[in-house]
């Protein structure tokens, strides 16, 4: 069974872009609260202040001692007590960076992915009732009963999804030309970028047509027919197993011509319900 967490941790594998702990310590001069950290995208903070006269630490409580911008990897102390740092104290910090990408933008793009992966797919499970009918379920596909064989495909097209968000910021670096004769090619990032996202999303379009799974498989629909006595479409049903005995099930495939929708606001001069 797949989980957000596990393949969170296969794309920050596959992007580099994995975790490391930090520690940052901020030595007081009675002038400043706030103290940029050595990291940014931060987690897990904890903060204390360590006391030269009398020697002990005190444990720093998170909005009522001070406020953490974690995007920004920034700490501003806001308690009396130690807003300024005075002499004698020693700000601790400790946490974890979270890389480029924060926990919470990685599931953003793995729910992105695995609408994609699975648009339209259900799994369908074959019980008894307790009537002893012989009844189908269909149940959306998830994360928990996604196929471990499909489970790197989610993380490669999550992936795919981190690289344009690379490539989007790098596309607005231009290269640097000093009359000093010095070349600095920023755009050269871009270029690189893209031509990873290439080689990314194919090894995902191959695995998929592999598998036929994703919004490139292959589908079977039924062909609509239009009665001849009514010139309207005739219903079509969900196809059912042999011993299914649960009531038929009404598809309503989209027709298209919306585009070409008269708004005139004149009526037909048709009876309508029973032919036309």
């Amino acid at each position: 069974m797949a989980t957000l967490a596990g393949v969170i941790q296969r794309i920050r594998s596959e992007v580099g872009d994995l975790p490391a702990p930090f520690v940052d310590s901020f030595i007081g001069g009675d002038e400043l609260s706030s103290y940029d950290l050595s990291e940014v995208n931060v987690s897990s903070v904890q903060a204390k202040v360590a006391t030269v006269d009398p020697a002990g630490t005190v444990e720093l409580v998170e909005d009522t001692d001070y406020v953490l911008s974690p995007a920004e990897g920034s700490i501003l102390l806001i308690n009396p007590a130690y807003s300024p740092l005075k002499h004698g104290q020693t700000l601790i910090v400790r946490g974890r960076s979270e890389g480029m990408f924060s926990d919470a933008e990685l599931e953003m793009y793995v729910s992105d992915a695995m609408n994609q992966h699975t648009y339209g797919r259900t799994l369908k499970t074959r019980y008894r009732d307790g009537h002893g009918h012989i009844r189908y379920d269909l149940e959306p596909i998830d994360l928990e009963n996604l196929p471990a064989v499909e489970e790197p495909l989610v993380a490669y097209l999550a992936i795919t999804n981190v690289l344009w968000s690379l490539a989007t910021d790098a596309s607005t670096d231009i290269d640097v030309n000093t009359s000093e004769g010095t070349f600095v090619p920023r755009s050269q990032r871009y270029r690189q970028l893209m031509e990873h996202l290439d080689q990314i999303q194919a090894r995902y379009n191959t695995l998929a047509q592999q598998l036929n799974v994703g919004l490139g498989r292959i589908e079977m629909f039924q062909l609509r027919r239009v009665s001849r006595t009514t010139n309207r479409l005739v219903p079509v049903f969900q196809p059912r197993e042999y011993d299914d005995t649960s009531r038929p099930e009404r598809l309503l495939p989209p027709i298209d011509g919306d585009a070409y929708d008269d708004e005139s606001g004149i009526p037909s001069p048709l009876y309508p319900g029973t032919w036309g």
